[in-house]
C-alpha cells in the first residue's frame, strides 16, 4: 500500500505537470512542411522580417512594413486596398490610421469571415515581433497555406491588417464605421499579444450570449483550444480592449479573440523581438487559425447570435467542454443534495462524528488565511527587498515565475503542515468544512460570477471521494488520484494565469487556488501518513527556487532594467530639467540627476500621466537648449448667444511625434480635432485631458471648442519627440546594455509644455 501511494503522489505531480504540458503544441522545425499546410517556420520568416526596427505610426519603419504586407498579399494574387483617415476613437486619441486590405471571394452571397490583426508596434521602441506580429505570420501563412489547399470558400474572406491599434484602436475605427466592407462582416478572428509567449487563450467578443458561437468554435474543433467563461468574465471587467472591441461595440460584430499574455516583461518593450518570441507560442496560434478558417468560410456567418450563454472550459483530452448557463442551479443543487446524503450516510455509519467535523474547520481556515495573508503581501515584500521592481511597471518581472512556483510551494507546505497536525483526526471527517467552503464558492459564482460555475465540475470528483472514504477502510489511492484529476486539470493552470495576466500583485491568487485545490485533492493526500515529510520537502523547494529567484532578480543584458530620461522645456516659466521617472537609477540617466536628486513636489513640474498614473521621481536642472515651442495660432474667436467658440492651430516648429493638450476641467459643449468630432461620452469623463495626437509627417493639429461664454478656459499644450539620444544639441549617450527604454511613459523624448489662458 505504501508503493502504491508513492506512485499515485508521483502521477498527483505529473497530472499537475501535464496540465501545463497539454495546453499548447510544442514547436518544431517545418520548413519544409506541404504547401497545404501552416508551417510555423514559414510564419516565422514574416515576423522576423517586419521587426526589424519600431514601427510605430509616424515612425520610418512603419511604411516599411505596409509596403512588405501589401507585397506579400500580391505575392498571393490577392489585390489590395488602402484605407486612409483620421480616427480619434473613444479616447480621443487622433491619429492618420492606414489599412490595408485584401478579400478572398467565396461562392456564396452570405456574410463574410473576417482575418484580423494589427501591424503597428507599441511607441516608441517596441520592435513589436509579438504584439502583434504575431498576428502578421500567422495570417500570411495562414492564408497562403489555404490557398494552396485549393478548397474554395463558401463565404468571402476579408483580410486586415489595422492600423494604429496601439494608439487607441483607430484602424479599426476607421474600417467598422467608414468602410462598406464592415457591414458584410459576420465574424472576425483577431490575433493579439501580450507578452512573448505562454499558451494562445480563446476570448469571445459578443454583445449577445454565446452559446452559438461556442457551438460553433467546438464544431471546428482546434486541438489545443485554451478558453474558460471566467478568464472572459474577467476579461470583460478590465480596460484591455482590443480592435475586436471596436467591431463588437459599433458594429455589433460577433468575433473571437486569440492572444498569448505571458513573459509579459516583453510587452510593449524592445525586447518584444524575433529572438524572444515563443515558437510554441506561433505555433499554436497557427493551431487555431488553420480549423477555424476551413469551419467559418463554409459557415453560416448570418446565424451566430444568440441569446443564451455556455460555460466553458478546456479539459486534456477533451478539449472544450461546455453546457448552457441553465445546468448552473441544477448542477449547484445536485451537489448540495449529494453533500447532505452522504453527511447522513456518514453519521448514520459512524463514519462522521460532529466534533471532529467541526475540528476541521480550524486547518482549512488557518491555511486559508495565513496562505491568503502571504500571497496579499507577496509582491510588497518583494518590491521591498528588490527595489529596481518597482520600474518594472506592468508588475511582472524576469523572474516572475519562479516566484509564481515559490508562493505556490510555500503555501503547499503549509497546507501539508497544518493538516498534519490535525492527523488524528479522520480524512473523512476534515474533508466535510474543504467541502462546504467549494459549495459555497460555487455558489456565490453562481449569484455574482457565473463565468466560474464550472467549478463545481471537480467538486464532484471530490464529493464521488467523500463517498468512497465513508464507505471503505482502505481506499485504492489510484482511485483516489483518478477522482482528483478534474481538479487538477481545471484548477492547476489558474495559479500561473492570475499572477500572469494581472501581474504579481495577484500573487495572492496563486496562494489561494493551491489552497483550494489542495482541499479537492484532500481524500488522497489524507491517505499519506507523513504530511510532515511532503511539508518539508515542499519546505526544502520553496528555499531552493526562493535562491534561484534571488540569484535571477538582477537586471543585466538578458534581463535589463528600464529606465526613462526626458529634457523638459517649460515655456511659461522659461525653466528647463532633467526629469525621469524611475524610482531607482541607473547610471546612466543618473548622470544628469546627480547625487543630489531632487523630488518634484506635487504639481511643481508637469508631465503627462502613463497607464500607471506614474509622475516625475526625480529632477535636476538642466542647460538651455534652443528648442522652438510649437507656434499656436488662434484662427476664430467668437461669441454667438451664451457660447464661445474658438478655434486653434498648432504647427510644430522641430520634428515631433505627439501633441497633448490638457485643460482645466471645465464643461465643453463640442470638440473637435482635424474634423473630428470628440464624443459627448468622452467630453462629459475627461476630467483634464482633452487629447492625443500622435504626428505623422509632422501634421499640423487643427482644434475647435465650444465652451459657455462665461467660462474661463485654459489649455495646456505638450509637444514631445522621442529624438533626445539622437538630437545634434544634446550628447545623451546610448542606455548600457544592461537596461532598456521604459514601457508605458513618454521616453527618451525632448518635451516642451505651453500654457494658454482665454478669459
Amino acid at each position: 500500500m505504501k508503493l502504491s501511494r508513492t506512485i499515485a503522489l508521483l502521477l498527483v505531480f505529473f497530472s499537475v505537470y501535464w496540465s501545463y504540458k497539454a495546453l499548447m503544441p510544442e514547436y518544431k522545425n517545418d520548413s519544409e512542411k506541404a504547401m497545404g499546410l501552416f508551417s510555423t517556420d514559414r510564419a516565422l520568416e514574416h515576423i522576423k522580417n517586419i521587426s526589424k526596427e519600431p514601427h510605430a505610426v509616424g515612425f520610418p519603419g512603419h511604411a516599411k512594413v505596409r509596403g512588405y504586407l501589401i507585397s506579400e498579399l500580391k505575392k498571393m494574387g490577392l489585390e489590395t486596398e488602402i484605407q486612409e483617415g483620421y480616427t480619434a476613437g473613444d479616447w480621443a486619441n487622433l491619429s492618420k490610421a492606414t489599412n490595408i486590405l485584401a478579400r478572398i471571394k467565396g461562392t456564396s452571397e452570405g456574410k463574410a469571415l473576417m482575418v484580423l490583426t494589427h501591424y503597428d508596434s507599441s511607441p516608441h521602441s517596441s520592435l513589436g515581433a509579438s504584439d502583434a506580429g504575431n498576428g502578421i505570420g500567422t495570417i500570411l501563412e495562414g492564408i497562403r497555406a489555404f490557398l494552396a489547399e485549393g478548397s474554395g470558400p463558401k463565404n468571402d474572406i476579408i483580410i486586415l491588417f489595422s492600423d494604429a491599434e496601439e494608439l487607441g484602436l483607430n484602424g479599426a475605427d476607421l474600417f467598422v464605421n467608414r468602410h462598406p466592407w464592415a457591414k458584410e462582416v459576420g465574424l472576425v478572428i483577431n490575433f493579439e499579444a501580450r507578452g512573448s509567449g505562454g499558451p494562445s487563450y480563446m476570448l469571445i467578443e459578443t454583445n449577445r450570449g454565446n452559446g452559438k458561437l461556442i457551438q460553433e468554435f467546438t464544431e471546428a474543433n482546434p486541438k489545443f483550444p485554451v478558453a474558460n467563461s471566467l478568464a472572459y468574465s474577467i476579461y470583460k471587467m478590465l480596460p484591455n480592449d482590443t480592435d475586436l472591441t471596436v467591431f463588437r461595440e459599433d458594429g455589433d460584430i460577433e468575433g473571437f479573440n486569440l492572444a498569448f499574455i505571458d513573459d509579459h516583461y516583453d510587452y510593449h518593450t524592445v525586447l518584444d523581438s524575433y529572438e524572444r518570441l515563443d515558437k510554441n507560442s506561433l505555433a499554436h496560434q497557427g493551431s487555431y487559425l488553420m480549423p477555424l478558417l476551413k469551419h467559418f468560410s463554409q459557415a453560416d456567418l448570418g446565424n451566430l447570435k444568440s441569446l443564451d450563454d455556455y460555460i466553458y472550459f478546456n479539459l486534456p483530452f477533451f478539449r472544450l467542454v461546455s453546457y448552457p448557463f441553465e445546468w448552473i442551479w441544477p448542477m449547484f443543487a445536485l451537489a448540495v443534495v449529494l453533500f447532505l446524503v452522504l453527511l447522513f450516510s456518514g453519521f448514520k455509519k459512524k463514519r462522521l462524528h460532529p466534533k471532529e467535523v467541526a475540528l476541521g474547520f480550524v486547518p482549512m481556515l488557518v491555511t486559508l488565511l495565513i496562505n491568503g495573508l502571504i500571497g496579499y503581501l507577496g509582491w510588497s515584500a518583494i518590491k521591498f527587498w528588490y527595489p529596481g521592481f518597482n520600474d518594472m511597471l506592468h508588475g511582472f518581472t524576469y523572474n516572475g515565475h519562479t516566484y509564481i512556483l515559490v508562493y505556490a510551494l510555500l503555501s503547499l507546505a503549509i497546507c501539508f503542515w497544518v493538516y498534519h497536525q490535525f492527523r488524528k483526526t479522520g480524512t473523512t471527517n476534515l474533508l466535510v468544512a474543504p467541502l462546504f467552503l467549494w459549495l459555497t464558492i460555487c455558489g456565490l459564482a453562481g449569484i455574482y460570477l457565473q463565468g466560474a460555475s464550472f467549478f463545481i465540475v471537480p467538486l464532484f470528483g471530490t464529493l464521488a471521494a467523500f463517498m468512497v472514504l465513508i464507505n471503505q477502510e482502505e481506499p485504492n489511492p489510484f482511485l483516489l488520484v483518478f477522482l482528483a484529476l478534474p481538479a487538477i486539470f481545471i484548477h492547476s493552470p489558474f495559479i500561473k494565469m492570475f499572477p500572469v495576466g494581472l501581474g504579481l500583485k495577484m500573487l495572492v491568487a496563486a496562494t489561494v487556488f493551491t489552497t483550494l485545490l489542495f482541499y479537492l485533492v484532500l481524500p488522497f493526500f489524507g491517505q499519506l501518513k507523513n504530511k510532515d515529510r511532503l511539508a518539508y520537502l515542499t519546505l526544502v523547494l520553496f528555499a531552493a527556487f526562493s535562491i534561484s529567484g534571488h540569484i535571477k532578480s538582477d537586471f543585466n543584458e538578458n534581463r535589463p532594467k528600464p529606465s526613462s530620461l526626458l529634457y523638459v522645456y517649460n515655456t511659461d516659466s522659461n525653466a528647463t530639467i532633467w526629469a525621469t521617472y524611475d524610482q531607482e537609477l541607473i547610471g546612466w540617466n543618473a548622470q544628469f540627476l546627480g547625487t543630489d536628486k531632487r523630488v518634484p513636489e506635487a504639481g511643481e513640474f508637469k508631465t503627462l500621466p502613463s497607464k500607471y498614473r506614474t509622475d516625475f521621481t526625480f529632477v535636476q536642472d538642466a542647460p538651455k537648449k534652443e528648442i522652438q515651442p510649437p507656434l499656436i495660432d488662434t484662427i476664430h474667436d467668437t461669441i454667438i448667444g451664451n457660447e464661445r467658440i474658438l478655434e486653434l492651430c498648432v504647427t510644430s516648429k522641430r520634428k515631433v511625434n505627439r501633441l497633448d493638450i490638457y485643460s482645466n476641467p471645465i464643461r465643453l459643449n463640442t470638440a473637435k480635432v482635424n474634423g473630428i468630432v470628440l464624443s459627448d461620452d468622452f467630453l462629459k469623463q475627461r476630467k483634464r485631458r482633452l487629447m492625443t495626437h500622435y504626428i505623422s509627417n509632422n501634421d499640423y493639429t487643427e482644434l475647435q471648442l465650444s465652451f459657455p461664454k462665461d467660462s474661463i478656459l485654459e489649455l495646456t499644450f505638450y509637444e514631445s519627440s522621442n529624438d533626445l539620444l539622437s538630437h545634434e544639441d544634446f550628447t545623451v549617450p546610448a542606455r548600457p546594455e544592461n537596461s532598456i527604454p521604459m514601457p508605458f511613459v513618454l521616453n527618451d523624448a525632448i518635451l516642451v509644455t505651453k500654457t494658454l489662458r482665454f478669459e
